[in-house]
């Protein structure tokens, strides 16, 4: 009998993670992992965090020690990219590396853990250098290089990104402006009242925030730019601009292979796409959440570190749901953050606060019919475990009780 091969698209850390899943599992056959970068799998959240502050070393970023994918015979191919899948022949076809032409793999099963790409700001100036983006541990260097050079920086979209970045920025003592189109920072994922909370922090911490500002124009002088314009008209000067508008998944390879895609690649809760041979997982997993009710595509690390156990036991048959609540993290100056659960805008009709908002030390909750969507626990710890457990049990709760420190999380659903 031929030995199965599974190849995963994407050395992310969502790929590198299968891989390391499916050997877990049992699998003993061929494991191909394709990525486009010339790095090993390396985790994100350092890039915008640790990392980029320079508190934490380059090789603590990587998801493996470079000699672990030979060990476990990973057949790792770096700076390639898969340009087409062929699901009747059940080929991909990869160009680049060192061979010359391209290269067609077979594959039993198909895993896409092919990520999302920064959305780019479209305005003129856009293609200035000293524009920056960051996505990739090359991005995040080159960063770092600006952060230990300039006097001062401006920031596009005062999403999660932006705010990190800025904060490193101000620890390694550059001065920063954060340009927002919103009314307030977060505003869009926190609502009003906890946004406030992080544009306080940031204006404490030194940060220019410019909101409800839109930039019409990335201006510079012989070909690097040197600051923003603004629909009012007014100039931000800058030694470098760094943008963080979001990010898009990266659906080509399954649009065009006639894959169902929509806000990423569309799958079940086992992971798997309308081909019973193609998954995915990741950042790009538009995935059903059997919890939640409904598809969700989740932007970060947790989901990118766990979901690839489930896509690589549906990979090899086993029934399996993935039902993980979401979960993210930050870390701001003296401000640490947890979030856990799924609240969109227009989703909660209410905002629920236990603990004090003026010391940051507070958890929130966004509620729908008194049931708790999501909450976030600021600078108190050892308890998104309970916040989850609320999510999970979709019970109703008692509003004042949820706002009463006195009162433990685990007594809030019903027989509390």
């Amino acid at each position: 009998m031929a030995q199965s091969t599974f190849v995963i698209v994407g050395a992310s850390l969502a790929g590198a993670k299968a891989a390391e899943a499916l050997r877990g599992q049992g699998f003993d056959g061929r494991i191909v992992l394709i990525g486009d970068e010339q790095e090993p799998p390396y985790e994100r959240p350092p890039l915008s965090k640790g990392y980029l502050q320079g508190k934490q070393e380059r090789e603590k970023i990587f998801v493996h020690p470079p000699e672990w994918y030979a060990e476990q015979r990973v057949d790792l191919r770096l700076g390639r990219t898969v340009d087409a899948i062929d699901r009747d022949r059940r080929v991909v076809t990869v160009s680049g590396g060192d061979q010359a032409g391209l290269d067609e793999i077979g594959y039993d099963k198909l895993l896409l853990t092919t990520g999302a790409s920064p959305r780019r700001l479209p305005v003129p100036g856009a293609d200035l250098d000293g524009v920056f983006y960051l996505r990739s541990v090359g991005d995040c260097e080159r960063i770092r290089q600006v952060f230990q050079t300039a006097s001062r920086v401006v920031f596009v979209g005062g999403g999660w990104i932006g705010l990190e970045t800025a904060a490193a920025a101000r620890q390694a003592g550059v001065a920063a402006t954060v340009v927002e189109a919103d009314e307030l920072p977060l505003l869009r994922v926190l609502g009003p009242r906890i946004a406030s909370v992080f544009a306080d922090l940031h204006r404490e911490n030194g940060v220019d925030l410019r909101l409800g500002a839109q930039v019409t124009e990335i201006v510079g002088e012989r070909g690097r730019a040197t600051g923003v314009r603004l629909a009012d008209g007014t100039r931000i000067d800058g030694d470098a601009v760094v943008v963080g508008v979001g990010i898009t998944p990266n659906i080509r390879l399954a649009a065009e292979a006639g894959l169902k895609v929509g806000n990423g690649i569309v799958v079940d809760a086992s992971l798997r796409t309308g081909d019973p041979d193609v998954y995915a997982a990741g950042d790009v997993a538009n995935a059903y959440h059997p919890v939640l009710g409904k598809h969700i595509r989740v932007e970060h690390w947790a989901n990118a570190l766990n979901q690839p156990q489930a896509a690589a036991r549906s990979m090899l048959g086993e029934p399996v749901a993935y039902d993980r609540i979401p979960y993210f993290f930050t870390d701001q100056y003296d401000l640490g953050m947890e979030y856990a659960g799924y609240a969109e805008p227009g989703q909660y009709d209410d905002v629920v606060v236990r603990g004090d908002l003026a010391r940051r030390e507070f958890i929130a909750f966004w509620l729908a019919d008194g049931r708790v969507l999501a909450g976030m626990n600021v600078n108190i710890w050892d308890v998104i475990g309970q916040i989850q457990g609320l999510i999970r049990s979709g019970a109703q709760v008692d509003r004042d009780r949820l706002a009463d420190p006195d009162v433990p999380l685990d007594q809030l659903t019903a027989g509390g």
